[in-house]
């Protein structure tokens, strides 16, 4: 779990993107969905935008 947190992390700051709180969701070790969840936590407009683009430019066409 960690390590997909991780990954995320590392290819956002390939795009210049920083999600501050992003982590493992602790409180989904123990929850109802049956799998631990990675936490993308908050971010501003900025980047909310950058994310945005990247994920655009990512998609296939």
């Amino acid at each position: 779990m960690h390590d997909s947190a991780a990954e995320l992390r590392t290819a956002l700051q390939d795009h210049g993107i920083t999600l501050p709180s992003l982590g493992v969701d602790l409180p989904g070790f123990a929850g109802a969905y049956g799998v631990p969840l990675v936490a993308l936590g908050n971010c501003n407009a900025a980047t909310a935008r950058r994310l945005a683009d990247a994920l655009r430019k990512a998609a296939p066409r």
